[in-house]
């Protein structure tokens, strides 16, 4: 049996020393309240940058975690050596593609898994790889979704989590529960908890709730609940509040990255917060002011993707922000940093070219006014 994860010390805790007398007055309370959301915010921040250290480490986000969850994908963008300041990435054939999607199909998510899938292709980026592994897990998620919550799942959830703490209220009940049934341990922890919920306030939760509740699990009434909670968020490679923070710093660290190298080549462009600011809806990363030229298209806006594009995300992405970016702007240009199947790049023509890194052929008016 693992250790149980002991959650810092602004999390759900067991039995303590009583806390001290509130001092009077109300600025005292307003003071007090100060601190504690500076101690969970300092604890969330911590928890974030441990587990992306990990991520680029490639090491799990807790060592002890039953079964071995791996963290999620897409590691750190890293320039290339002598690269013009790309960031490495790797198309891939819809074969390859497929042959790995079909290793991933009989493995568990488990960082032994993630080990043999390097040992398997090694010659592929382990980047790549990482955001292939991490998309067909949620894709398994999805496919198998329904029959977790159906009442009888829900209900018999519930009751092996009783039994289980009740035997050891230390031992990850929760987190060896969702590895055995093969769900994603935070999706677990939801069903629970909004099952203990409507048990005790007899009313079903609100989702704004129950995400609060995620996202800091001292809110929850009960102590041994939050522990589990917190053991499940913190293992979680692919769902959850602190996976979705790390997916989103990592989307932006991508964004700043293609800023900056724009800024390098000395391109002018509106960010996608200044497009926002006039009004616009759906707007691409970044839009040119001056169009130029890669690899003889036109590009008139550039769209950073920190994955990897596969067919399924890369025709969701088309239909509800490529096609409509193409509509209002023109031709542009989509970085998928960590890799595509190639045969995804057949809208060139029509005005939508695909690249794994930042081009280093770009061609500017200035450019061709002077080869004139």
């Amino acid at each position: 049996m693992a250790a149980a994860f002991l959650p810092p010390t602004s999390g759900p805790a067991g039995p303590g020393p009583a806390a001290p007398p509130r001092a009077a007055g109300r600025g005292c309370g307003r003071r007090r309240q100060r601190q504690a959301a500076a101690r969970r915010g300092a604890v969330r921040c911590g928890a974030v940058r441990c587990a992306r250290r990990s991520v680029r480490e490639g090491r799990p986000v807790a060592a002890t975690t039953p079964g071995g969850a791996v963290p999620p994908a897409s590691p750190r963008p890293s320039r290339s050596p002598g690269g013009g300041g790309a960031v490495q990435g790797m198309k891939l054939s819809k074969a390859q593609y497929d042959e790995i999607a079909q290793f991933l199909g009989h493995v568990q998510p488990t960082r032994q898994s993630l080990r043999k899938l390097k040992e398997k292709f090694p010659s592929q980026s382990q980047s790549t790889l990482l955001s292939i592994f991490s998309q067909e897990y949620q894709k398994q998620i999805k496919r198998t979704h329904a029959k977790h919550h159906t009442a009888e799942a829900v209900e018999t959830y519930y009751q092996r989590y009783l039994n289980g703490v009740m035997k050891n209220a230390a031992a990850p009940v929760l987190l060896e529960l969702a590895n055995e049934v093969d769900f994603a341990p935070s999706l677990m922890a939801r069903i629970v908890l909004e099952r203990f919920l409507q048990e005790r306030e007899q009313a079903i939760p609100s989702k704004t709730l129950i995400n609060s509740m995620l996202r800091d699990p001292s809110q929850i009434p009960d102590g041994v609940l939050a522990n589990q909670v917190y053991q499940c968020t913190v293992n979680d490679c692919c769902y959850g509040p602190l996976v979705d923070c790390i997916k989103h710093a990592i989307g932006h660290e991508h964004e700043v990255l293609l800023r900056e190298m724009l800024l390098e080549k000395n391109l002018s462009f509106i960010a996608e917060d200044q497009l926002r600011a006039k009004g616009y809806d759906k707007t691409p990363d970044f839009i040119l002011e001056v169009p130029v030229a890669v690899e003889g298209h036109i590009i008139h806006w550039i769209e950073s993707k920190a994955s990897f594009g596969d067919e399924s995300s890369h025709q969701a992405y088309l239909q509800d922000q490529f096609w409509s970016y193409w509509n209002r702007f023109g031709p542009g240009l989509v970085i998928y940093w960590y890799g595509f199947i190639e045969e995804l790049d057949c809208h060139r023509e029509r005005g939508i070219l695909l690249k794994d890194c930042f081009p280093t052929d770009i061609v500017t008016l200035r450019h061709s006014m002077a080869q004139r």
